[in-house]
């Protein structure tokens, strides 16, 4: 195994930087258990080491045209590819995904995003407007100093996702990893610094959610975008709102996916793997409430479970291995619990639901048949990989059933009618949606939920909104006629 040991636990003002008084945050190798490195979490003095950073660097970082930002943006997307492999070993180490994964969907999808954005930047502008013979302008404006909080599962790629747009933008930022999984991360800001992003313009410090509350209330903060779970997200926006502060919040779901009788049974079967066990189902965006027409449930479980025998579990950086651990022991044990009460509360038990005899977090893919809609299963996020299948009869009746949680960050539908599948589309209460496919997230498209998952969106043109503001100025031309 690569050595995973960071020079020091933060990275501020363009450097690394450290303080041993912060808490000890052990990184622990999902694949096996073992302790692999460590960084100390934020003290008060780094907190403001950064924040002190970042404010100083945004006024010289927003004056310099977005072609110059651009520039910066993209040469760190190609260090980023140069480095694909190192990264990918890190995220591995960091995640406990497999290789074979975190070779093509994680400091990949962050270079993308570096890029994505970077071409963007030049473009950034407000618009005219005549009135007459006034007129009016506008002006996007950065925000300012913008916090990042990213989750677990996908390190590398949502400190790119959020540092992207908010750097186009004329935005500095702060960001803190999860504890989980701190490591991969001061890759992205080691990438920015080589690529000629001024000192402070994008930070890395460690931390639990004490940091990130310390972060969130800041009055030098003016953004605040989390990835993370729904009672954390209520948390942050809660914090945020004390301060009238701009917020982005993708959260968690319990998304359906819905497969029709028409639909390639080939092609439903691999959306549902997509959509449950791909990174060992710990995907916010996860259609766990796999909804099949009763016609084809029993081929479709047939296949589901024939196919699920093609996973090698081993050692994560193995690339022989597609299906790994889950992110820690915590994690596991959450998730065995959940199995136990799909259990309980009478949902058949298809496949797997076990904890595998060897070291490291693995827990086999696990498949419900006859799971109804109020078993805790079907009700909760799980954040692991187990697949809930529910029968339907009619369209109308299980859109009405996929629509009822409170939950509403994604959802796909299979079937070869296309006017059905658009017209399922339009129904969903979801913010990401698929129709054919699953859990597709191209820096292009915009990503985000609705309902309890979330506000705001992430990538796409979308996300510029999200990261900048418009100045209007109006211009009279002639002079003013009051009434007194």
């Amino acid at each position: 195994m690569r050595d995973a040991k960071p020079r020091a636990s933060h990275f501020i003002a363009g450097a690394y930087a450290e303080d041993e008084q912060g808490d000890v945050i052990e990184v622990i190798y999902p694949g096996s258990g073992e302790k692999v490195a460590q960084v100390h979490s934020a003290t008060p003095e780094i907190v403001e080491q950064a924040l002190t950073a970042a404010s100083s660097a945004q006024t010289a970082w927003s004056a310099m045209l977005g072609t110059e930002r651009g520039r910066i943006l993209r040469r760190a997307a190609e260090i980023i590819r140069e480095r694909n492999r190192e990264l990918s070993e890190l995220e591995t180490i960091d995640t406990g995904k497999p290789l074979q994964e975190t070779l093509v969907a994680d400091a990949t999808s962050a270079a993308d995003a570096l890029e994505w954005f970077g071409n963007l930047a030049a473009s950034l502008r407000g618009e005219h407007i005549q009135l007459g013979k006034d007129w009016a302008y506008s002006i996007r404006e950065p925000l300012g100093v913008c916090v990042g909080i990213g989750a677990w599962n996908y390190p590398t790629q949502i400190a790119a996702w959020k540092g992207a747009p908010a750097l186009a933008c004329g935005n500095t930022m702060v960001f803190k990893p999860s504890e989980e999984t701190p490591l991969c991360a001061l890759k992205v800001a080691e990438a920015l610094t080589e690529a000629g992003a001024p000192a402070g313009v994008y930070n890395v410090i460690q931390g639990r959610g004490d940091v990130g509350a310390t972060l969130v209330s800041d009055p030098r903060v003016a953004k605040v975008s989390l990835t993370g779970s729904v009672p954390t997200g209520k948390k942050v926006y809660a914090a945020a709102a004390e301060g009238m502060r701009h917020v982005t919040m993708e959260l968690g779901g319990k998304s359906p996916i819905l497969i029709f009788d028409d639909a390639d049974l080939e092609t439903a079967v691999g959306g549902a793997i997509l959509g449950n066990f791909y990174s060992t189902g710990q995907i916010c965006s996860n259609g766990t409430r796999v909804f099949v027409q009763k016609d084809i449930k029993d081929a479709f479980l047939a296949r589901l479970a024939e196919r699920l025998k093609g996973i090698t579990m081993g050692d994560p950086l193995d690339e022989a291995v597609n299906y790994g651990p889950m992110v820690s022991e915590a994690q596991l044990k959450i998730v065995l619990d959940f199995i136990e009460k799909g259990k309980a509360e009478g949902a058949r038990l298809v496949t797997g639901g076990k904890r595998v005899g060897r070291n490291g977090w693995f827990i086999e893919p696990t498949v419900f048949a006859d799971v109804a809609d109020d078993m805790t299963i079907a009700r909760e996020e799980i954040f692991g990989p187990v697949a809930s299948i529910l029968d339907f009869d009619t369209e109308e009746e299980v859109l009405a059933r996929a629509n009822a949680t409170p939950f509403g960050l994604s959802a796909g539908v299979f079937t070869q009618d296309v006017t059905r599948a658009h017209r399922i589309a339009r129904a969903f209460q979801a913010g990401s949606c698929w129709i054919n496919t699953y859990n597709l997230t191209p820096v292009e498209v915009s990503f985000g939920g609705s309902k309890l998952s979330g506000v705001g969106r992430e990538n796409g043109l979308a996300a510029i909104e999200h990261f900048s503001q418009l100045k209007t100025v109006y211009v009279g031309m002639e002079g003013v006629d009051a009434p007194y």
